[in-house]
């Protein structure tokens, strides 16, 4: 009998081509963003396709995105439609249409989180870079609305040559503003963004080696690298344990896509991310876990079979490689990655972390694994560690939710402390950038 599929973990739903900004770097190359196109999933088909998600699995994290998501009239009800078959739902935008009304009807609607582009702390640097002036102020007072409304957000930071000396700005930025996770993505050259020079192996090495003491070093901000696997190669060598490593399951193993992640386009297809433009059927004519589980495209990428350096390294079952990035240009899925700089040493191939508790011994009241369970899917792994670190360093042997409570606290209260009209530091302090780049 063969080894049972494991259902996605997250599953990205592009919903629409269309676009309010003009990213260089965009993976859909957004050319209909007026108008989007005609054969664009409808309200019913979306809702249909979420149905079938979660009688997958209702673990399974959705991710409604674009273009712009927030340009569909309705966004609103799918999102509602996912939180009422119980799935965990995050919208990723660019932010610039976020309002205390939206951000509020997104809450209404059961959205867990906003996934939020920020690349720059320049407001002209970020404005050239999404093709729009004054399209950082707006970004900027949406991350204001969520702070206000207590929504969870997360900023996403895309990084290139051009703004890697950012890299600790951000981190701070992100922190002072209230956000729960930072994603520092790494391009991949498709759509749009085929015509960019991205980010050299140099930069990228030496960033992810700052991502990963971050990810160590952080109290309450959760860093992690996007589109990156063999950040866990520079983690595991880091000193230290580094809680986006420790994490128990496949969050600790290489790229999840086609094996725990893939995502639809506007038009139904089904790919195995966003930058692996192959599709693997589409939902129109097929059964969604049908695909998911017998899609030859999937089932090389959970059996792959690596080429160069890639194949040759010890580090092949914890990385892998991106399988996007030879596939972008040179049309290999299996060829070697080309940013990494590592040369293989030859030794014995790493086999990843199992499914264990990351603290041995430790018991959870059943109190405590019901709250955890409200917890967004994307960083359960993270608050459970934190939390079981936090009853170690008490010398408690049993989790209760009192526990989740007081470090829900620590986290949030700073947040709050605030007020309901006031600005973080971090937001504050680049102000006066957009006052100058400005509408």
């Amino acid at each position: 009998m063969g080894t049972a599929i494991a259902p996605p973990i997250l599953i990205a739903l592009n919903l629409t081509r269309r676009c309010n900004l003009a990213c260089a770097h965009c993976y859909l190359d957004a050319g209909t963003r007026g108008q989007g196109t005609a054969n664009e999933l409808g309200t019913d088909e979306v809702r249909a396709l979420l149905d079938r998600i979660a009688a997958l699995s209702r673990e399974t994290l959705v991710v409604l995105t674009g273009g712009e998501p927030l340009l569909r009239a309705d966004l609103c009800e799918l999102a509602a439609h996912a939180t009422q078959r119980g799935l965990a739902v995050v919208v990723g935008t660019n932010g610039t249409l976020l309002d205390d009304r939206r951000v509020e009807a997104l809450q209404r609607a059961g959205v867990r989180a906003l996934g939020i582009s920020l690349d720059s702390l320049e407001a002209g640097d970020h404005d050239r870079f999404r093709g729009v002036r004054g399209a950082w102020s707006r970004t900027v007072q949406g991350i204001e609305a969520c702070r206000r409304s207590g929504l969870m957000f997360q900023i996403h930071f895309s990084v290139t040559d051009a703004n890697a000396h950012e890299l600790d700005a951000m981190i701070g930025f992100a922190r002072s503003a209230g956000a729960a996770v930072l994603n520092v993505f790494f391009l991949v050259c498709t759509g749009r963004g085929a015509s960019l020079s991205n980010v050299s192996a140099a930069v990228y090495e030496r960033v992810l080696g700052r991502i990963a003491v971050a990810a160590r070093e952080e109290g309450e901000l959760l860093v992690r690298a996007r589109c990156a696997p063999h950040f866990r190669r520079l983690a595991m060598t880091a000193a230290g344990t580094d809680p986006a490593v420790a994490t128990p399951g496949l969050e600790a193993a290489g790229c999840l896509a086609g094996r725990r992640y893939c995502r639809v386009t506007p038009e139904g297809e089904l790919t195995p991310c966003p930058y692996i433009e192959a599709s693997a059927g589409s939902v129109r004519s097929a059964d969604l876990a049908a695909l998911w589980t017998a899609a030859p495209l999937f089932a090389r990428l959970r059996a792959p079979e690596l080429e160069g350096r890639c194949g040759a390294c010890e580090y092949a079952r914890v990385c892998g490689g991106c399988r996007a990035r030879p596939y972008a240009r040179d049309d290999n899925l299996m060829g070697e990655d080309f940013l990494c700089t590592y040369e293989p040493r030859g030794g014995e191939v790493i086999v990843p972390a199992v499914d264990t508790p990351s603290h041995p011994g430790l018991t959870w009241t059943a109190q405590a694994e019901a709250r955890l369970s409200h917890v967004p899917s994307f960083v359960r792994g993270f608050v459970r560690q934190r939390v079981e670190t936090h009853v170690r360093a008490r010398g408690a042997e049993v989790v209760t939710a009192g526990d989740l409570e007081a470090l829900a606290k620590r986290r949030f209260g700073a947040r709050q402390g605030h007020g309901a009209g006031g600005r973080s530091e971090g937001i504050t302090r680049a102000e006066p950038e957009a006052r100058q780049d400005g509408p």
